[in-house]
């Protein structure tokens, strides 16, 4: 029996930076994936090709609407969705290959097959074609993820009513998309569709869309997608989901009680998602879930069973690809001794809408409930000559800051490169900065980047400077 120090269950952006990172402090490092290639779900089905379609779908929205006003002319684009599909599988490939390169030069041994508990150490593994090996592990890190959710009474055909998997591999471009859900996946999915010529409506059973983000941000998105075509059903509660060929009905019923349809050619179906513990034989070594069906952890993500731990979707927290991998290494390194820690306030969440939409620590609505006091300071993109130069004037930025002390609380960004300015934001709270540390460091001009600036100067003194 092959055995080693540490075993990871899954190999998404949690389970294979954790198996890196173990390997990289001298622990004999295996790693268990039940499909053919690595990767998870964020390279193969989730962050990786969703943004290739979404880069995709936003080059062929700039050469139809946008490249006369820079002055150049091309005949009618047409969208090739047979080829975006391609290209997106195309860079999938070339990235689950990178982590095949990885597991090697970290000299990592990679199971192909279904991981599954014999007993606390030992554990199963069985391969596509029946037959099966068992190793044993001084420790395990559970890092299998979550699959997408759906309603009891919705039956997914994955024809027409589908999920953001089968979202990702469409034959052709829908006439009328129905999204149910107004988050992250049901507002990026709709996206791409919406610009290559689908009618899209999002049926969403909160009052606004993206509900976990700042209310700030939920209200300029919703205009922007509105200006792009998007149309929203809010405060709308789904009842029914039916097809019939190739027409889905969805019933629901509206914030006064009454029913309303709409019909489209293809439904998504995206309401969240659910740790996925399937098969995993946990009852075997002992290893308690919590009420909603996720792997029970410690703050050092230990289970109730000493040697075995869990990261990312499977345990509490946000479902981000970003928060497993910090997870990932925060359990090696708990392993060989170390203390790191994780500021969960600090991780950020990010749209890939165009604009983006960013933010990090505490929203406005949530500082209100804490009754912190707090100020606010934000900038309008348009007021940006970088802004104006490319043509991306929509959005602003904002910062919350301690009233008193003026320490940053809260950072939230719609605009261009949303995505990556936000890295400024969590920089500045990991170090406690104030907004006025912010408002007095040089941002280079132009730059997108300087909204924040202006946006710390206005919290700090109301003294923006292009405003």
């Amino acid at each position: 029996m092959s055995q080693f120090d540490v075993t990871v269950i899954g190999s998404g952006p949690g389970g294979y930076v954790a198996a890196i990172r173990a390997a990289q402090l001298g622990f004999k490092t295996a790693i268990i994936e039940k499909y053919s290639t690595l990767g998870g779900t964020c390279l193969n089905v989730g962050c990786i090709p969703s943004k290739a379609l979404l880069d995709s779908s936003e080059h062929f929205e700039n050469a139809k609407h946008n490249f006369a006003g820079h002055g150049i002319i091309i005949n009618e684009p047409q969208a090739d969705i047979a080829r975006m599909i391609e290209r997106k599988n195309e860079v999938v490939d070339q990235t689950t290959k990178g982590i095949n390169f990885l597991m090697d030069k970290n000299k990592i041994t990679v199971f192909e097959g279904l991981g599954s508990f014999e007993s606390a150490t030992q554990i199963k593994i069985t391969k596509n074609d029946g037959s099966s090996e068992t190793i044993e592990s001084k420790y395990t890190i559970i890092a299998t993820g979550s699959k997408p959710s759906s309603l009891p009474f919705i039956t997914l055909d994955k024809e027409r009513v589908i999920t953001s998997t089968e979202a990702l591999n469409l034959k052709e471009i829908p006439k009328h998309l129905v999204v149910i859900g107004g988050g992250v996946i049901g507002l990026e999915l709709g996206s791409v569709y919406l610009r290559l010529g689908a009618q899209v409506t999002v049926v969403e059973f909160m009052d606004k869309i993206i509900p976990g983000m700042d209310g700030a941000l939920s209200k300029e998105l919703t205009k922007v997608l509105k200006k792009q075509g998007m149309k929203f059903m809010l405060s709308t509660a789904v009842s029914a989901v039916e097809r019939n060929g190739d027409t889905v009905k969805v019933t629901a019923k509206d914030k006064k009680g009454e029913e309303v349809v709409v019909e489209g050619d293809y439904c998504l179906v995206s309401v969240g998602r659910r740790p996925y513990t399937d098969g995993l034989g946990l009852e075997k070594a002992g290893v308690e879930l919590d009420e909603r069906g996720r792997v029970k952890t410690n703050d050092h993500l230990q289970t109730n069973v000493a040697n075995i731990y869990a990261i990312g979707d499977v345990i509490k927290g946000a479902m981000l690809a970003h928060k497993a991998s910090e997870e990932g290494t925060l359990v090696a390194e708990i392993l060989a001794g170390q203390k790191p820690h994780i500021n969960y306030n600090l991780i950020p969440g990010v749209v890939y809408t165009w604009p983006e939409v960013a933010g990090v620590g505490k929203t406005e609505e949530q500082l209100k409930e804490e009754g912190v006091a707090y100020k606010v300071g934000s900038f309008p993109m348009r007021a940006l000559g970088r802004s104006r130069a490319s043509g991306d004037v929509d959005g602003l930025v904002k910062i919350i800051a301690d009233e008193k002390t003026d320490e940053v609380l809260g950072m939230h960004i719609i605009g261009a490169r949303a995505a990556d300015l936000i890295a400024e934001g969590v920089i500045a709270m990991e170090f406690r900065a104030s907004a006025e540390d912010i408002a007095r460091s040089s941002h280079a001009h132009p730059t997108y980047a300087e909204a924040i600036k202006e946006a710390a100067l206005d919290a700090t003194e109301k003294r923006p400077i292009h405003m």
